[in-house]
């Protein structure tokens, strides 16, 4: 039967899919929750070489999807959030050996005031001859925690310094902690990058938001298989829009293809429960009251084809 349903999804709804990846830092031991150690990179580098992924840069999977253009499945590209140094003294070298290419975000007023743990301005432009470098915002601040003006105010700063520091534009920008609602997402938009990213599991086709691009943490030992699974659900959410102000969620509506007919529903703290779907339409009435002040709703026909929400009070 999960044979079959398998070979329903792929048939029905997928599409060819990338997948983007993210890193933290490298080969430090003091911040285990964020560490890739350099023995797993380089195993995890030669996975992706040995079964036939191309590693591309960031804006070669945005202009496929900016040009609503098939990306190819073997597509790989990573990410590096925060400028942390230990990219730049430890993982750096790795990336040069294979030959692959990323995307560094840059945490401006860690490097503009010269935080120890964080990349120089001159580190950052050596980095620059083989990376892409965009942005990550000035204070590295939970953005739905503020004001419009206020993100309005952190972006612009980080952006002005960046352009002043590295004589460029940032082509992207992805939130920091990987929350954002509506709201955030508006502002950021209105300053003209070429894409934004969040941090949800799942893939990058041709029918994904340039705007909200999925991407996948990758931190200590990881199952590169099991990753890679990971494939797009196209979804239209209803409801939940934003994080309920009685703090329970009453109600989870979701179109989706029509012939799916079941599907598995998850939320933080409450796990998975199967769901029957309508003609194409996920309607379930749960009354649960979220624990947590950053909460994930998703729907996923086998924990694998995702779509996915995060709610943050």
């Amino acid at each position: 039967m999960k044979y079959f349903l398998l070979l329903c999804v792929s048939y029905f709804y997928l599409f060819a899919d990338a997948h983007v990846f993210v890193y933290h830092r490298f080969g430090d031991d003091r911040h285990q929750s964020t560490n890739t150690t350099l023995k797993e990179l380089e195993k995890e580098f030669n996975y992706f070489k040995d079964k036939g992924y191309k590693v591309v840069p960031m804006s070669d999977i945005v202009n496929k999807v900016k040009n609503k253009e098939k990306v190819p499945d073997n597509w790989v590209a990573f990410n590096i959030d925060d400028s942390y140094k230990s990219f730049y003294t430890n993982g750096l070298p790795l990336f040069k050996k294979f030959n692959y290419p990323f995307t560094l975000f840059i945490y401006v007023e860690a490097t503009e005031k010269k935080y120890s743990d964080f990349m120089t301005w001159k580190e950052i432009k050596e980095a620059s001859k083989y990376g892409e470098i965009s942005l990550h915002s000035y204070g590295h601040h939970h953005l739905t925690h503020l004001s419009n003006e206020q993100i309005i105010n952190d972006t612009k700063k980080s952006y002005d310094i960046f352009v002043n520091k590295l004589g460029f534009k940032p082509k992207g920008y992805v939130y920091p902690y990987g929350e954002y609602d509506q709201r955030v997402k508006t502002q950021i938009k209105s300053f003209g990058f070429d894409y934004i990213a969040n941090q949800s599991s799942g893939s990058v086709n041709h029918n994904s938001d340039v705007f909200d691009l999925n991407r996948v943490a990758l931190v200590g030992k990881v199952n590169l298989k099991q990753k890679l699974k990971y494939k797009t659900l196209e979804a239209q959410w209803i409801e939940p829009k934003a994080y309920p102000a009685d703090g329970i969620l009453k109600r989870v509506k979701v179109k989706v293809d029509p012939n799916i007919k079941n599907i598995k529903l998850y939320l933080s703290t409450y796990g998975w429960q199967d769901i029957k779907v309508k003609d194409g339409i996920i309607d379930v009435i749960l009354n649960k009251r979220l624990k947590l002040s950053r909460s994930r709703v998703a729907i996923s026909p086998d924990y694998y084809t995702i779509s996915s929400k995060l709610l943050i009070k």
